[in-house]
């Protein structure tokens, strides 16, 4: 802001001056063009001929235009010149600090397009305390964003690569058109065939063309949106637990997912045999089978065959310690 208050003086500066010199020639019985041709070319150091012979007096006078003249001119072409220099070099390091920044990221969750799904998930996510690169192609939207962001079409692998998806945990397609959301799926997929990708469909047609595309879930936030306040008339006391349970981090109980691996010392044993509630003090919820279906409050002869997925809820610390539990972890 500093250098745009300066360089708005200096070209005032300047303009008044050749106003001003262009006044005074005229009083001395210049034409007004010949009046503004004279001072410019005074001002300016050019050095071409007086456009007509100078009195005593339009001597005098363009030895002040000079003094003045000159100084304002190269007062304001260097106030030019160091803004120019000043953004150029301002937004090369800005651009460097933020590629060695997003260098060291790992685990982190690259958010493709900036409107207001992709703000919400940003303010989830960091709520949460995870690391976000945001890609946008609109310079203009990202302007003053504090996560770290990229300037340039998600559809490009480049890009991608740019953004750590090598590194990255997740990738959330949140663009404007579901056939940009499809693309970054598929290039998404393709350079990451692990990676979690969630996907926005603006039509509930679209959602089975990112599913195939590669997408994980696809999420309709209108179709969700509307749900949600339809529950909220219905069991308004409900539908707040779980949502402050899902979304407040201030809260001391929440929900997680504990995924069983192979490897986890859990594997193969029953609901009774892992004692989660006896030694943990969390609550098991459900199990998410290999199937994909969910088996709500398990019978303790269920089997944690791997890979499911604990979905149970509790204190941090009884959270931490199922983690550890799965993980064989001391």
């Amino acid at each position: 802001m500093e250098t745009v208050r300066r360089l708005q003086i200096a070209v005032a500066c300047l303009v008044l001056v050749i106003v001003g010199g262009s006044l005074g020639y005229m009083l001395l019985g210049f034409s007004p063009l010949d009046a503004v041709y004279q001072t410019v070319t005074t001002v300016s150091t050019v050095g071409y001929r007086e456009i007509r012979h100078l009195t005593t007096a339009g001597e005098i006078f363009t030895i002040f235009v000079i003094l003045v003249g000159v100084g304002t001119a190269l007062y304001t072409f260097g106030t030019v010149l160091e803004a120019l220099l000043e953004g150029h070099v301002r937004a090369h390091l800005e651009r460097r600090r933020m590629d060695r920044a997003i260098g060291r990221m790992s685990g982190h969750v690259i958010i493709c397009g900036w409107g207001r799904v992709g703000q919400a998930s940003a303010q989830y996510l960091a709520s949460m305390g995870h690391q976000i690169v945001v890609i946008d192609r609109n310079p203009d939207r990202l302007t003053g964003i504090e996560h770290a962001h990229i300037v340039g079409d998600v559809t490009e692998d480049q890009v991608l690569h740019e953004a750590g998806i090598a590194r990255a945990s997740a990738l959330i397609a949140a663009l404007e058109t579901d056939a940009d959301n499809v693309y970054v799926t598929l290039s998404s997929r393709a350079l990451r065939p692990d990676l979690v990708i969630i996907a926005r469909a603006r039509n509930e047609s679209s959602k089975s063309k990112l599913l195939r595309a590669g997408a994980d879930r696809a999420v309709n936030p209108q179709l969700i949106g509307g749900r949600r306040m339809a529950a909220f008339a219905l069991q308004p006391e409900v539908t707040e637990f779980l949502d402050v349970v899902m979304h407040d981090e201030t809260l001391e109980f929440q929900i997680e997912q504990v995924e069983i691996r192979p490897e986890s010392p859990l594997a193969g044993r029953t609901v009774r045999e892992a004692a989660l509630r006896e030694s943990t003090g969390v609550l098991l919820l459900a199990i998410r089978t290999d199937t994909g279906r969910f088996l709500a409050d398990p019978p303790p002869e269920t089997p944690l065959e791997p890979p499911a997925t604990l979905i149970a809820f509790g204190a941090p610390a009884q959270l931490d310690a199922l983690r550890n539990k799965v993980e064989g972890a001391s």
